[in-house]
């Protein structure tokens, strides 16, 4: 990766202080979005659980040899 030049340095600080001060109203926002979407609708009736570990994983595909021997 090449080196930054100084007005590259001098952009990325800006946009990472800027990101920084946005930091705690766009926390704000969300929390605010959060509690009113539990008001509206407390119960989320389309909330399916995401699998857990206990699915057996996809079989291997055949390795040269299998496949060579099937033939």
């Amino acid at each position: 990766m090449t080196q930054l030049t100084p007005d590259q340095r001098r952009t990325r600080a800006r946009v990472e202080t800027l990101i920084r001060l946005m930091s705690p109203a766009l926390n704000l926002v969300l929390a605010t979005g959060e509690r009113i979407s539990r008001l509206v609708e407390p119960v989320d009736h389309e909330y399916y659980p995401p699998r857990t570990g206990q699915v057996e994983p996809p079989p291997a595909p055949p390795s040269v040899e299998q496949r060579a021997s099937a033939d």
